[in-house]
């Protein structure tokens, strides 16, 4: 039962992803018929810590032995948590509390202290997109998720930037006490219980400008002409190479098909034009080359793990033409 909850801080923590665990666990909400978490703050390094807010320290009485009688650990985020160094005394911590059962949660980069202390080896785990690519460097043997919000790899849970550590701990409450506690903790934050699709919508992926050698010319005529069907064969005939020759330099060059280029452009365009234009979905599917609006529909949810409309409402707000 989920009901000894520690945070446990470092040097250049975030306050704001401090803020989260301590609104989830840390607020008193027993006259509502809530549970109440026997809540901490913990300090890694000494009686007071600096955050990344100018001028703005924690102090807490409350050091590592504190987590040897917690349920749950979180760590949250932290200034260049991506590439310092961390207290032996923590890692050991953490590592006995993953022996024992006790779960580790951990808030956008707080998840590289739990790859420190080797908690991410061969489990799944989800961080900030902004950061996927270096965490998966750090601790290759980490399975790192980088379009999703949360995961759960009991007892190790980690979540992406931000608000996604506002997910990953109603999830864990609704998983430990039921949707009931969960959703009400929710409805006192203003927060949705449960959000739908990941992070993939929020990763900024920019046009890309071709380098290739062979293929550059093909690619370039490609992304003036989405809104064209076109054949390997005709993209062959545009490069003056055989169809087979064209689709192996194609795969050498960009590292995928033409097929799977043309689909990722082409939600990378409508993507830009929900942004940026009033334009209807019907249009943007026609001017994408989709054709439909179901077709984009379905298309843009595989990719991107939410509908052309609520990419647009999640961008744009609520009062933006669908």
């Amino acid at each position: 039962m989920l009901k000894n909850v520690a945070a446990v801080l470092l040097d250049g923590v975030h306050p704001f992803e401090l803020g989260v665990l301590c609104e989830v666990f840390g607020i008193d909400r027993s006259d509502e018929g809530l549970p109440v978490y026997d809540f901490a703050v913990v300090s890694a390094e000494g009686p007071s810590l600096g955050t990344h807010v100018g001028g703005l320290t924690v102090s807490t009485p409350y050091g590592l032995d504190r987590l040897e009688e917690a349920d749950l650990i979180a760590v949250p985020a932290g200034s260049e948590y991506h590439r310092r160094e961390y207290p032996p005394g923590l890692l050991d911590a953490l590592r006995r509390a993953v022996d024992r059962g006790t779960r580790v949660l951990s808030v956008c980069s707080g998840v590289f202290v739990l790859g420190a202390a080797g908690l991410l080896d061969g489990r799944r785990c989800a961080v900030h997109w902004h950061h996927a690519q270096e965490l998966s460097r750090h601790y290759p043997r980490a399975r790192v998720e980088p379009d999703v919000l949360y995961v759960d790899e009991d007892p190790v849970i980690t979540s992406a930037g931000t608000a996604a550590g506002i997910d990953a701990c109603l999830h864990l409450v609704r998983k430990e006490q039921g949707p009931e506690v969960a959703n009400r903790i929710a409805r006192r934050m203003v927060v949705p219980p449960h959000r739908d699709g990941g992070q993939a919508q929020y990763i900024e992926r920019p046009l890309p400008r071709s380098s290739c050698d062979t293929v550059g010319e093909v690619l370039a005529w490609m992304d003036e002409h989405l809104d064209q069907e076109v054949t390997v064969e005709q993209l062959a005939a545009r490069a003056h190479m055989a169809p087979r020759t064209f689709a192996r330099r194609f795969q050498q060059e960009t590292g995928t098909t033409p097929y799977r280029w043309l689909l990722r452009q082409r939600v990378l365009l409508a993507q830009h034009l929900l942004e940026a234009t009033d334009e209807t979905v019907d249009a943007i599917a026609w001017r994408t080359g989709f054709g439909t609006a179901g077709a984009l529909r379905h298309q843009f949810v595989r990719a991107l793990g939410t509908t052309p409309n609520a990419y647009r409402r999640a961008f744009r707000g609520p009062q933006a033409a669908a």
